[in-house]
């Protein structure tokens, strides 16, 4: 994985410029400033992981032919919904304590339509049932055997989505069932996925497995609007990674796109909300090297940022010219 990341950033180096910030627009002289509006930059996706390189590749195949950022993120968040090797997301997620893959996701468009399922079983990929929430429901929420049933009514084959490696790994963990998440190790974390269309129009979509060995019903901040993800397509748009319970105590990604409202660019928006999660920590007594949360957020001029509580996470961007991955901004070295 390092020598994947020193081409990346190599590539980034050489065929971008130097990273400078959350923006990766050229700085204009202070001429330009004074004569010339910002550029908005577009389209442009955002992704949360190293799974992120794949999954935007397939949002750029509808995003770089004039599609919609809806449609982009639902496409891309798919690529490791189906991936039998992910062990966070979708088909191949590792098991609750009970042996049951259970999923999550939402995702919201530039009008502030919104669909999420939570604790969804047997349906690879739980970001289009949300879709159909979304568009064939009067509801913007539907969970456990509910969401199974409107599945299956729409069409959506039911599978086991238990691997033999998740399933191997979780009887091994059965032999003691000690319950520690540990940080960075992508056994809880999340594909959140953000971009901005050539009309200038913001969607996003989030989706997991959620927690290895969670309580059977256990849900994160994935599926909930607000917590997971948040879209105004007046401001900007942000999607959260990370322990759960965390950035729901904040409403992490709301807040984010309410600090860029008020002017914050999204790196120090990002910056503002893990201080949140940072403050809440402390005042309850717990370690931070315990938790990993991480944010990215996009605004209307395409800017860009992120920022995470420990170091460890990074996320992928691309803009047609290049798609690479890049270390978020962090509180705390761990």
């Amino acid at each position: 994985m390092s020598s994947r990341k020193s081409f990346i950033k190599s590539a980034t180096l050489s065929g971008m410029g130097v990273l400078l910030g959350s923006n990766l627009m050229a700085e204009p002289n202070k001429e330009d400033k004074k004569t010339k509006p910002t550029a908005i930059r577009k389209p442009l996706v955002l992704s949360t992981w190293r799974f992120g390189i794949q999954a935007n590749e397939a949002a750029w195949a509808i995003l770089g032919k004039g599609g919609k950022a809806l449609d982009a993120v639902e496409a891309g968040v798919k690529i490791p919904e189906g991936d039998p090797k992910e062990r966070s997301v979708g088909y191949g997620g590792r098991p609750d304590r009970d042996g049951r893959v259970t999923l999550d996701a939402c995702i919201m468009d530039e009008l502030g339509n919104i669909g999420s399922v939570a604790a969804l079983e047997h349906i690879k990929h739980p970001i289009s049932v949300a879709r159909a929430v979304m568009e064939k429901t009067p509801h913007v929420m539907l969970v456990g055997d509910g969401a199974l049933q409107f599945a299956l009514e729409q069409g959506f084959p039911k599978e086991n989505l238990l691997v033999e490696d998740s399933e191997k790994e979780w009887k091994e963990w059965l032999k003691k069932s000690e319950y520690k998440p540990i940080a960075n190790i992508e056994n809880h974390d999340t594909i959140g996925m953000i971009a901005l269309d050539e009309n200038g129009n913001l969607s996003g979509a989030c989706t997991t497995s959620g927690m290895a060995y969670k309580m059977h019903g256990r849900v994160g901040d994935s599926p909930i609007i607000g917590a997971g993800l948040y879209v105004d397509n007046e401001i900007g748009a942000a999607t959260a990674t990370g322990h759960g319970e965390e950035v729901i105590r904040i409403v992490g990604c709301h807040l984010v796109v309410e600090l860029m409202r008020q002017g914050k660019n999204p790196e120090d928006a990002c910056k503002e909300a893990v201080a949140r999660v940072v403050n809440l920590m402390k005042v309850r007594g717990k370690n931070l090297k315990d938790i990993q949360v991480g944010f990215i957020a996009i605004n209307k001029q395409g800017e860009h940022g992120s920022y995470c509580v420990q170091s460890g996470f990074n996320y992928a961007i691309c803009d047609g010219k290049s798609n690479v991955l890049v270390d978020s901004a962090y509180h705390s070295k761990v």
